[in-house]
């Protein structure tokens, strides 16, 4: 599976081979010890310092409950009447998916995947970069992508890529995509990283955002469940980045835990998507919507946010 993606996650390992993460954590330390793979935070990757870029058939099928609920959180963060940028991705296209029902929102995209998603969203206007067609993931590079987000300015920009560290930032495996990140996120007023678990501490050849220019990061609830990706999250936010906790479970989960970008994380209210949005009957939420009265999370001693280490949350090993 890693020679076939050049990455995954533990507990996708352990779903295919129907066994338990610790089992497979053991398994992947012998393999490492014969240099057949490199341990990541949550996974493995390729031997040789970087991770490889998987295509998108692959990365479908790659944490696709983490993305899901990335992407319900992000929807979230998007009000009406917004222009934003939205990169390449499988994270990205499940975030567009969302995005359809919010009225007046205009979406700056270099993915065939996201203006795909967005193509029968009447109130949605789209507007693609031009470049050269990536076939490996769907995005439009080099120097047509580039030149046509000259001197554009939106709201947000949303993005992801193949790793994120505190010291480096984000990054991916491909010249041409960063390139293309890079000019992606000088237009947005805010930068907002789309990222797994499984890519916490992850590194890829080419940079694309340093750590300084991002303003939020948006992650699954995993990243708490192991030292090593949490720590990476408190390093993130003593850097002033943002951390956006999104549960796993699908409608009905509690509240995202949002961290305040100076280290410490609370909890906070719904944002603006999922407070314009009506429960269908029954009372369940809408994708990206959360429950009424499931707020006001850890606090400590002055109503001061505690620090994610401190949160008390079962982290696995």
């Amino acid at each position: 599976m890693v020679r076939a993606n050049g990455a995954v996650s533990l507990r996708e390992l352990a779903r295919v081979v129907q066994t338990s993460e610790v089992t497979v954590r053991r398994d992947v330390r012998a393999l490492e010890a014969e240099g057949l793979l490199d341990r990541r935070h949550g996974g493995a990757v390729l031997p040789g310092g970087f991770s490889r870029e998987p295509g998108y058939p692959q990365k479908t099928h790659l944490s696709a409950a983490e993305k899901s609920a990335i992407a319900d959180l992000a929807a979230s963060l998007v009000e009406e009447g917004d222009q934003v940028v939205v990169g390449a991705g499988t994270t990205a296209q499940e975030l567009a998916r969302r995005l359809a029902r919010v009225p007046g929102l205009t979406v700056v995209t270099n993915s065939l995947l996201v203006a795909q998603a967005l193509a029968h969203a009447n109130r949605v206007e789209v507007v693609m970069t031009g470049g050269t067609l990536r076939g490996s993931n769907y995005a439009l590079v080099g120097s047509g992508a580039e030149q046509s987000l000259q001197g554009l300015r939106v709201t947000k920009a949303f993005i992801s890529g193949s790793g994120l560290t505190a010291e480096r930032g984000l990054s991916t495996a491909n010249m041409l995509s960063a390139s293309v990140d890079r000019a992606l996120v000088q237009s947005a007023a805010e930068v907002i990283v789309l990222a797994d678990h499984t890519k916490l501490g992850a590194d890829g050849m080419f940079q694309t955002v340093a750590t300084e220019t991002i303003t939020r990061l948006v992650t699954d609830e995993h990243a708490t469940a192991d030292d090593a990706t949490a720590r990476e999250l408190d390093a993130l936010a003593d850097c002033g980045v943002q951390i956006d906790l999104a549960p796993l479970g699908g409608p009905g989960a509690d509240a995202p835990v949002h961290g305040t970008g100076s280290g410490p994380v609370h909890q906070t209210q719904p944002g603006p998507l999922a407070r314009r949005q009506a429960p269908p009957p029954g009372g369940a939420p809408l994708p990206g919507q959360r429950r009424p009265g499931a707020h006001g999370g850890p606090v400590g001693p002055g109503g001061m946010p505690v620090r994610l280490a401190e949160l008390g949350m079962q982290r696995g090993r």
